[in-house]
């Protein structure tokens, strides 16, 4: 719709123009830009205080998604995540949620059509500004509620809590393994949150929305990308199928980071366990991988960077 300038943004109460939360409202700054071959752009942005995220843009010939970040740093400690090797320094507010959107257009020199909270944080512990901003998003911006994914590790009672805010967003479900104990071992926060509890909140935000949730699981070679976990994967999904869950899967080959043990596997098993779940009729399809040069693919955002690269100018 045009909007270039956080006052424009209606949805916003007028009194966040001058402070959110302790949260100065203002442009961020482009800190650095790094831009891959594909054009995926990856840029770092410094806030009102002070603080560093990262976001980014990912275009396509039919359209923009940006890639947004909704707390600085995350929580969760996802063992194979850059993001999470930070820890979480604060809450983004949804100003400076929808600011990264606004920075895109501005750089990459055209309108985002989507966008995907897959950036740094786990959106569901800071629910209240990202709900906001998605309805930001649609009325201010004009990007369409059904294109755009909210994703979460998983966060107790918040997924039946974001079924009763009335959005047409995908739900995308970072599940990662089929089985408890492994899931444990990936995702530290799973010891307070069994996938049965995790899969029955899932079953709950399906009947409340009738929304399909996609789930996605990234393939660490040798860790969760054999035959067995695909079979076990399968066997768990057609178990809460007959519950009502409507779910489709989205496999991520491993995107590796700088402090991270893991590897990637490689492109025959990769096409192995997307047939395994194919052949017990799982919906399911590989992602693209976008920008992993650059550090900027999934599960690559973290602040740290060369400190003699020069901010540009906007």
């Amino acid at each position: 719709k045009g909007i270039h300038s956080l006052e424009e943004i209606t949805v916003l109460p007028k009194g966040w123009r001058q402070q959110i939360a302790g949260i100065p409202v203002g442009r961020s700054e482009i800190a650095h830009t790094t831009v891959a071959p594909d054009k995926t752009t990856k840029l770092l942005l410094r806030l009102q205080d002070g603080q560093t995220i990262e976001t980014v843009g990912i275009p396509t010939s039919e359209r923009l998604t940006a890639c947004v970040s909704s707390q600085i740093g995350c929580p969760m400690a996802c063992d194979f995540c850059a993001t999470g090797k930070m820890g979480l320094r604060r809450n983004l507010a949804a100003h400076e949620i929808l600011d990264q959107v606004l920075t895109i257009q501005e750089v990459m020199g055209r309108r985002v059509s989507h966008v995907v909270y897959m950036g740094m944080g786990e959106p569901l512990l800071n629910r209240d500004p990202v709900v906001q901003s998605v309805r930001s998003f649609n009325t201010d911006i004009g990007i369409s509620q059904r294109h755009v994914t909210v994703s979460t590790v998983g966060v107790p009672k918040q997924i039946p809590a974001l079924a009763q805010e009335n959005l047409q967003v995908t739900l995308a479900v970072s599940l990662h393994a089929p089985e408890q104990s492994l899931r444990e071992q990936l995702i530290p926060s799973a010891h307070h949150y069994t996938l049965d509890q995790l899969l029955t909140d899932c079953c709950e935000y399906v009947q409340i929305t009738g929304r399909r949730i996609s789930f996605e699981y990234t393939l660490l070679a040798g860790v969760n990308d054999q035959p067995r976990h695909a079979q076990l994967l399968a066997d768990l999904l057609r178990h809460y199928r007959r519950q009502g869950l409507l779910s489709h899967v989205n496999l991520i080959p491993y995107n590796p980071i700088s402090l991270g043990t893991y590897q990637r596997p490689n492109s025959v098993m990769v096409q192995r366990f997307l047939q395994e779940l194919e052949d017990h009729h799982i919906a399911a399809t590989v992602r693209q991988t976008r920008g992993m040069d650059k550090d900027a693919a999934c599960g690559q955002l973290n602040t740290q960077f060369n400190t003699e690269f020069k901010a540009p100018s906007r």
